[in-house]
């Protein structure tokens, strides 16, 4: 059964706050050959908190970097819609395979709303476009029917991320768009709801413990491929225990960060302001539960 993990890939800064370009790109060096591919500038990776120039160094970093088999997309995530038309076009230029872009906040939309936002942007760029439902944040839900109007409409709207707990309106998604439009992607956002979306359907998980523990998804994914369902319910069973290192701190990025820098992968795990690092005590819990990732199945 085919599977896809893509890794919504963290943003690592220098000491005075700017784009570090090679830790970044030692980031992305960690996670070759195991996840599908990643995407930079999703919630995970602070697009709230860049500017246009920090967003499209990151698209720069991206479009040039060597990614095989990878696919490697960027958010162009802005609450001004011209904003994400630019990111969206500039992605495009620049040879990333697509961009991810969350439904507006603030105020939250009705259907015709949602399909407006999507449709401006569709029109404007020839990017491929995967949506962002994030009703957490934005205060709403992208409907399964206004993802079928909008796939149907703009053949380069590709696909889903659908960052929900529970997997009732990503399994809809899958019966309505899917049933339609076999090519439409649908992710859980959520890595516990990988092996979910995958038995109903769906493509996989855009999920952040990837940042942490790629070899991990890669397992799951090689469990999937070879129809392995006991070994599936295995990797299900511990990613339930796992979910706990989003808990360690609110939000979970400075976790991610210090999860990464413990493990050699980068030296600093700056986040953006207000965040603020892991106490000792945290950094415990974390190492306690970086130990149970790195433990026999």
């Amino acid at each position: 059964m085919e599977s896809r993990y893509i890794t919504p890939v963290v943003t690592i800064f220098d000491d005075k706050g700017r784009v570090d370009i090679e830790q970044n790109r030692q980031v992305y060096d960690s996670l070759s050959t195991k996840v599908s591919g990643f995407v930079t500038m999703g919630s995970t990776g602070e697009f709230f908190a860049l500017d246009m120039n920090s967003s499209k160094t990151l698209i720069d970093l991206c479009g040039n970097y060597p990614k095989r088999d990878m696919k490697v997309y960027a958010g162009a995530s802005r609450l001004d819609v011209n904003e994400s038309i630019e990111l969206a076009n500039y992605a495009n230029e620049q040879g990333v395979d697509g961009v991810m872009i969350i439904s507006p906040y603030y105020f939250p939309l009705d259907d015709e709303g949602v399909f407006r936002f999507y449709s401006t942007i569709a029109e404007k760029t020839s990017a491929k476009i995967f949506i962002y439902n994030f009703p957490e944040r934005t205060g709403y839900s992208v409907s399964p029917e206004v993802c079928l109007r909008l796939a149907d409409k703009y053949p380069h709207i590709i696909g889903l991320k659908d960052t929900i707990p529970d997997t009732n309106h990503t399994a809809q998604v899958i019966d309505v768009v899917k049933s339609r439009i076999p090519h439409f992607e649908v992710y859980a956002g959520y890595d516990n709801n990988f092996a979910h979306v995958v038995l109903s359907g769906g493509n996989g998980c855009i999920g952040g413990l990837s940042n942490i523990i790629p070899q991990f998804f890669a397992s799951w994914m090689n469990a999937f491929a070879k129809s392995d369902l006991a070994l599936v319910a295995k990797h299900q069973q511990r990613v339930d225990q796992l979910m706990a290192i989003y808990g360690v701190n609110a939000p979970f990025i400075p976790t991610f960060k210090k999860a990464l820098q413990l493990k050699g992968v980068i030296n600093s795990d700056r986040c953006s302001s207000p965040f603020i690092g892991l106490n000792s005590v945290q950094t415990e819990q974390l190492q306690q539960l970086l130990a149970l990732a790195d433990s026999p199945l």
